[in-house]
C-alpha cells in the first residue's frame, strides 16, 4: 500500500507530485491516458507565471513539470480513473486497465472539462472545423473565415492567437461587454483581424462534413442571422471534473469539491483535492500550483498524524514491559 495517490497531471497535480516526492512520500500520480498536462498543453505562451519574463510555451512548462516530478522519485501511470473507494483508512483508486492501487491518502486534482454549447450538432462537427482548441487546430484555418464564442480570457486569447493563421476573425460574445481581463481586451480590440459581434449567441451550427456557419440569435431582440464561417472554436469556460466523487465529497454550489477553508481537506479524512476542481473563480496555472502544494502538506501532516497515533500504543507497550 502507498502513502498517497495523486490523481491528475496539471499544474496542481504535479506540484504536489514534486512537494510528495521531496519528502519521500514515494507519490504515485495518475496521469490519464490522453489528456496528460491539463489545460496548459493546449495554451500558446503563458506570460504570467511567475520566473519566465519571456514567457514559456504551456506544454514546455507541463513538461518540465514532469521532470521535476519525477526527478524526485514521483511514478507516474498513464492510465484513467475509473472507480474511487474512500471511506475508510485505506482508499482505492480503480484503474481503466482493471488494476486496482491503493493508499492512505487520495490527493483529487483532475481540472476541468471544457464546456459545450449544448447543440446537438457539436457531436458530428467536432473535429470538423469546430474545435476547442486554438493552439491544436488553428493551423488547419489559413487564409479562412472563422470566429470564437466567449468573452473571457481563453476567448481573448484563442480569436488571438487564430489571427495568426486567419484571414478574419469574429468575436461572438452573448453580452455587450466582455469578462476578459483589460490587457486581453485590449490586445484582441487593436487587432485589425478581429472583428465582435455583440449581444449574439449560437443558435445552430451549420454543415454536413464540415462547418459552413452559424445561425446568432441576438440575445435582446431574439432575431436570427447567418453567418458564413469555416471554422467555430468555443471558448465558454469549463467544468470542474467531479464525475468520479459525486456522492462520495462534499461539493459546493458552483460544483467544485468543497474544502476546509484555505485548507486542501475535503469532507472524507485522507481526501485532499486541488486546483481548478476545488476552483470556481481564478482558474490560474499559477493558483493551481500553489493550491497543490497546499494538498501535498497537508497530506503530509495528515499521515505523520496517523504514524503519530499508530506509535503511541506500541510505546506504551514497550513502557509497560520495562515497568514490569
Amino acid at each position: 500500500m502507498r502513502d498517497i495517490i495523486i490523481i491528475g497531471s496539471g499544474p496542481a497535480g504535479f506540484t504536489a507530485a514534486i512537494y510528495a516526492a521531496r519528502a519521500e512520500l514515494k507519490p504515485l500520480l495518475i496521469a490519464s491516458s490522453v489528456e496528460i498536462g491539463g489545460e496548459l498543453m493546449n495554451t500558446t505562451e503563458v506570460e504570467n507565471f511567475p520566473g519566465f519574463p519571456e514567457a514559456v510555451m504551456g506544454p514546455d512548462l507541463m513538461t518540465k513539470m514532469q521532470e521535476q516530478a519525477e526527478k524526485f522519485g514521483t511514478e507516474i501511470v498513464y492510465d484513467d480513473v475509473v472507480e474511487l473507494e474512500l471511506d475508510g483508512p485505506v482508499k482505492r483508486v480503480k484503474l481503466g486497465n482493471g488494476g486496482v492501487e491503493e493508499a492512505r491518502a487520495i490527493v483529487y486534482a483532475t481540472g476541468s472539462a471544457y464546456r459545450k454549447l449544448g447543440l446537438p450538432e457539436e457531436a458530428t462537427l467536432s473535429g470538423h472545423g469546430l474545435s476547442w482548441c486554438a493552439t491544436c487546430d488553428g493551423f488547419f484555418f489559413r487564409q479562412k473565415t472563422i470566429a470564437v464564442v466567449g468573452g473571457g480570457d481563453s476567448a481573448m486569447e484563442e480569436a488571438t492567437f487564430l489571427t495568426r493563421f486567419a484571414d478574419k476573425v469574429y468575436v461572438i460574445h452573448r453580452r455587450d461587454s466582455l469578462k476578459a481581463s483589460k490587457i486581453m481586451q485590449q490586445r484582441a480590440f487593436d487587432n485589425e483581424k478581429i472583428e465582435f459581434i455583440w449581444n449574439a449567441e449560437i443558435a445552430a451550427i451549420h454543415g454536413t462534413e464540415a462547418v459552413s456557419g452559424v445561425s446568432l440569435r441576438d440575445t435582446v431582440t431574439g432575431e436570427l442571422r447567418a453567418l458564413d464561417l469555416d471554422g467555430l472554436f468555443v471558448a465558454i469556460g469549463n467544468d470542474p471534473r467531479t464525475h468520479l466523487v459525486h456522492g462520495k465529497l462534499e461539493l459546493t454550489a458552483e460544483g467544485t469539491i468543497a474544502v476546509d477553508g484555505r485548507s486542501s481537506r475535503t469532507s472524507v479524512p485522507g481526501v485532499f483535492a486541488a486546483g481548478d476542481v476545488i476552483d470556481p473563480h481564478y482558474r490560474q496555472a499559477v493558483t493551481a500550483a500553489g493550491s497543490g502544494t497546499v494538498a501535498a502538506l497537508d497530506a503530509e501532516h495528515y499521515l505523520a498524524a496517523l504514524d503519530d497515533a499508530a506509535g503511541e500504543p506500541a510505546q506504551a507497550a514497550q513502557l509497560a514491559a520495562v515497568a514490569e
